[in-house]
């Protein structure tokens, strides 16, 4: 059976992205002005506290990838998307990379948006150390050929981790036989596996069918934002103390994303709620000027008594 017609809010509009703009979507090599032989490994200037998951140290923070290919959620503010196309260019995804890197970030987010391999390589090429942790986006099916080979691409460019798209979890529900198939698949590569979800009860189904992977990466945030109940690409969390408490059962590293409900959230009280109730380690999606007081606010939140006595026990 063919995977149904995904969508992350009808691909979350996210082949909408592609057509109104096409060549800028994606992360694009970069011009041969970017691309200097002489580039330094960055040496972090600071470091952030960290954890390990399947041999992976990885900090609390990691560096979330949609700005970085150019998706935005923005509620109905659609020229959001042309403005993160020409502030991210190719030279300033790298640049942004680089400073997340010298505040201590070890690990980016991203999934197999156009350009993403190819800058993968590339950034691997000019030094850069940041870890790749990266979700192929080909259709899961009963051949998983293409799905094989995706995977293939991303480990001959230096994959460090693959997961589980949360689109395609999301549509799996009703296949459980699928999405052992797409880990199996992963998992014969050797690298650590993920399994994504916006859906909780992607993890109910995983946890019950015992599905052998490494991690997950779980949607989380409060619903204590104006546009929470708009349903307009604007909530991604359903219900928040149910994911609190299934993850208090789960004994699995757990990486939060869409922690800020796209901006909406302040980053320390995201922070604080995110670790206080639970997850290990956190995707955040910044820009390049947002890095340094994000890396800071991350080492004050984790020094915090309502997360160093939370109730769940870390992972990773």
């Amino acid at each position: 059976m063919m995977l149904p017609k995904i969508n992350r809010r009808d691909f979350v509009k996210a082949t909408a992205l592609g057509a109104t703009m096409a060549t800028a979507a994606g992360m694009p090599a970069l011009p041969a002005s970017a691309q200097t032989a002489d580039q330094q490994p960055v040496v972090a200037k600071q470091q952030i506290p960290a954890g390990e998951i399947a041999g992976m140290k990885l900090g609390r923070m990691m560096l979330g990838g949609n700005l970085l290919t150019h998706y935005t959620h923005s509620r109905d503010l659609r020229y959001v998307y042309n403005l993160a196309a020409h502030y991210n260019t190719p030279e300033k995804i790298f640049e942004t990379m680089r400073i997340a890197e010298a505040h201590g970030i070890n690990a980016v987010v991203i999934h197999t948006a156009k350009g993403v391999v190819d800058g993968m390589r590339e950034y691997k090429k000019q030094g850069g150390k940041i870890q790749w942790i990266i979700c192929p986006t080909a259709p899961i099916n009963e051949e998983m050929a293409e799905y094989t080979q995706s995977c293939q691409e991303c480990v001959d460019a230096g994959v460090d981790s693959l997961y589980l798209w949360g689109v395609q979890a999301d549509a799996l529900l009703a296949r459980p036989d699928l999405i052992k198939k797409a880990v199996a698949t992963m998992k014969s590569f050797d690298v650590p596996v993920g399994i994504a979800a916006h859906k909780l009860e992607v993890v109910e189904l995983c946890e019950k069918e015992n599905v052998r992977h490494d991690y997950y990466l779980k949607t989380f945030h409060s619903h204590n934002y104006p546009s929470a109940k708009l349903n307009y690409d604007s909530s991604w969390c359903d219900d928040p103390q149910k994911v609190i408490d299934v993850m208090a059962a789960v004994e699995k590293p757990w990486i939060a994303y869409k922690i800020m409900a796209a901006g909406a959230i302040p980053p320390r009280t995201a922070l604080e709620y995110t670790f206080a109730n639970g997850a290990d380690f956190t995707v955040f999606g910044m820009f390049d000027y947002e890095i340094d007081e994000d890396t800071r606010l991350l080492n004050e939140v984790l020094a915090l008594d309502s997360v160093k006595n939370r109730a769940r026990k870390w992972f990773g």
